[in-house]
């Protein structure tokens, strides 16, 4: 049962000669501004909000010279529960906006208490024409990883930012603290997930000790996007983070050392290089503290 339907028409286009015959589903995508990518054209039909000659559109439908497609916004039937989770808002505007997640909080999914459903709590409502019915996270940190998350506000910020992290422009780095000592001060881990290649690049900030027992800081790079990927590259080279029982740290402690710490990305819609950076978590801190 959709719990949406089609608000304001917020974009509408003019089909004129076309050069061969073209389904909606290969056609759609290029012509609207606020939708970038073939699966969020799929999302927008699959959700009512596309219209071809004033009915719902549908994947499999052909375009014609002389049609009218309109992109209606999405309004929710019912209201949206609302978290009452106090959020540090790094950066605000009517496009997009990056919040510190706290660690402990799935970023969404089918619970109550999301980060998701926090958003509403603590950010603006956007006075865009395209505004998202609820600001909307468009990638994820685990349920025990805190740092910095990127949310959409408007469908166009959505899908832009969903092309930047697609092709790997959203630069992400990450502080972990990890098992061991290293002999080399930074390395590249190229390890597959699932078949699929993944590659995360890594720093050591520092090495000390805590009775006896080793630990490292490192800076972590992604160049790509796996499910787990520090957690499964760094248990595998054998320097599990610290924390992180389901990938083998004999560590007892119960929070993840692991945080999204900067970003670097192009605004959705002013195109202008956006960097953030948060302070070294308190966590950190007073684990790394314990060794003086």
């Amino acid at each position: 049962m959709q719990n949406f339907k089609p608000g304001n028409c917020i974009e509408s286009h003019h089909v004129l000669a076309l050069g061969k015959q073209i389904r909606l589903q290969d056609y759609g995508f290029t012509v609207f501004v606020s939708i970038k990518t073939k699966s969020a054209l799929k999302k927008a039909i699959k959700k009512g909000l596309l219209f071809l000659d004033g009915r719902v559109a549908e994947t499999s439908d052909w375009i014609e010279e002389g049609q009218v497609l309109e992109l209606f916004a999405e309004e929710l039937l019912h209201k949206k529960k609302i978290f009452p989770l106090q959020l540090k808002v790094i950066f605000e505007d009517d496009s997009m906006a990056v919040v510190n997640k706290p660690e402990g909080y799935p970023t969404n999914g089918n619970y109550f208490k999301t980060i998701e459903n926090a958003l509403t709590y603590n950010l603006k409502t956007s006075s865009e024409r395209d505004k998202l019915p609820y600001p909307q996270p468009v990638h994820r940190l685990d349920n025990p990883t805190s740092g910095l998350l990127i949310i959409a506000k408007t469908l166009s910020s959505k899908s832009y930012l969903s092309v930047l992290f697609e092709h790997n422009k959203v630069h992400k780095i990450y502080l972990a603290i990890v098992e061991g000592h290293f002999d080399g001060l930074s390395d590249i881990i190229s390890l597959d997930i699932d078949g699929k290649q993944s590659s995360t690049n890594y720093s050591v900030e520092k090495m000390f000790k805590i009775s006896q027992e080793k630990f490292s800081l490192l800076s972590l790079k992604p160049s790509s996007g796996r499910t787990h990927q520090l957690r499964i590259h760094l248990s595998k080279i054998g320097h599990p983070i610290v924390g992180d029982k389901t990938y083998g740290s004999l560590t007892l402690s119960n929070k993840l050392m692991l945080h999204a710490s900067s970003l670097e990305l192009r605004h959705p819609k002013t195109d202008k290089s956006l960097s953030f950076e948060t302070e070294v978590p308190h966590k950190f801190v007073k684990f790394i503290n314990r060794s003086l």
